[in-house]
């Protein structure tokens, strides 16, 4: 009788477990980090043993964008996106195994919050919207705001990508004792000088550059960085790359600096490291950050990175970076020049910046995420 018990409580464990994704800001305008992370974490944990992953999102009548598709199956659910938004967040369904069947946890991996109807795992990947309302439109502020309610009120666990944003939660309200620190990864994609031969005569790049990448939103502080760049007398061009987000006008902010400034907008994956790569420097300036993926990115190819102090950019740059104050475009033209007039110093901040990056893995995130869903899946 003992043997039959252990061999059904082995046949029990040999089961995977079942984890419902979701995955809709893979449809939106503007994907951005989230995306990448939720995207670049799902391939991750494909990878693991005795887990299952299925991915959830509205009704939508196309695939999205082949950069945006995830590597796991994805169950649609019969609502349009705002439609199934408001219905999560105000009505508290549909439920997610309507559409994927019984799972044992499900992982919101953004602020649409889904109903709990299976132990609930959140990633907060930022709480930004707190900090400054203004830079968020009307309707994201009431959405972020509710998603935020309804983590604190229905969420097992939250997974904090920075020791930063879990300060941020503690201040915010959750208990310390329901977060966890699950840092994303970077891909270190191998580039060769032809790689970056092809991306600069691409966009005709002639001249040395600094490097920005993100989305067009006032947080990310494009006003303070074009302003330092005024003030800047450089042999050099500033490269923006990344989507049109919202509240930002730029060619206002670009002003008179338009022939040492190029807008490049929104490139391709496949595009981004040779990009990154062939930058004498990245500044990303920003006013807050949950992480910095960006930030990551670029030391991930030994480009030299000027970044914020005060963020959590500072937390991922780990020394590996010169620090400014966002606030300060006199702080962020100082630290520019003196990556772009030292070579010395920029060779060191890449060897250090490229040794920082190897230290985050999407596997060790695929780790640290599996152990969430098992210590929530074993509470039910």
């Amino acid at each position: 009788m003992g043997s039959g018990v252990l061999a059904c409580h082995n046949s029990a464990m040999a089961e995977p477990m079942r984890v419902a994704m979701t995955l809709e800001q893979c449809w939106h305008r503007v994907p951005g980090g989230t995306a990448v992370a939720t995207l670049e974490l799902a391939r991750a944990l494909t990878q693991s043993d005795g887990l299952e992953l299925v991915g959830v999102a509205a009704k939508h009548a196309r695939q999205p964008d082949a950069a945006w598709r995830a590597s796991v199956p994805v169950a649609h659910l019969p609502l349009p996106r705002l439609a199934l938004y408001e219905a999560w967040h105000r009505l508290r369904r549909p439920r997610v195994e309507r559409t994927t069947g019984p799972v044992d946890v499900i992982h919101a991996t953004a602020m649409p919050v889904p109903p709990r109807s299976a132990p609930l795992v959140l990633t907060m990947h930022d709480l930004a919207f707190l900090k400054d309302p203004a830079h968020f439109t009307r309707r994201g502020n009431s959405f972020f705001r509710r998603g935020l309610e309804l983590a604190l009120r229905d969420a097992d666990l939250v997974l904090c990508p920075s020791r930063a944003t879990m300060s941020d939660c503690l201040e915010a309200g959750f208990d310390e004792q329901r977060l966890r620190l699950v840092p994303h990864g970077v891909v270190i994609q191998a580039v060769g000088d032809s790689d970056v031969a092809r991306i600069r005569a691409q966009h005709d790049l002639d001249r040395d550059y600094v490097l920005w990448t993100g989305t067009v939103e006032p947080r990310k502080n494009l006003p303070g960085l074009l302003r330092a760049w005024g003030q800047l007398e450089a042999n050099a061009d500033l490269v923006l790359v990344g989507p049109q987000g919202w509240n930002e006008d730029l060619d206002k902010h670009i002003g008179g600096a338009r022939e040492r400034v190029r807008v490049l907008g929104w490139l391709p994956q496949r595009d981004l490291a040779p990009i990154y790569a062939g930058a004498t420097a990245f500044c990303y300036p920003s006013f807050t950050e949950g992480f910095g993926l960006p930030v990551l990115e670029a030391m991930a190819q030994s480009t030299p990175v000027v970044t914020s102090s005060g963020t959590s950019t500072e937390e991922i740059a780990g020394g590996a970076g010169l620090l400014v104050d966002p606030n300060d475009p006199a702080s962020i033209a100082d630290a520019l020049g003196r990556v772009l007039n030292d070579n010395e110093l920029a060779a060191q901040l890449a060897r250090k910046g490229r040794e920082r990056a190897e230290m985050y893995t999407w596997d060790g995130t695929a780790e640290k995420t599996q152990a969430a869903y098992r210590e929530v899946a074993w509470r039910k």
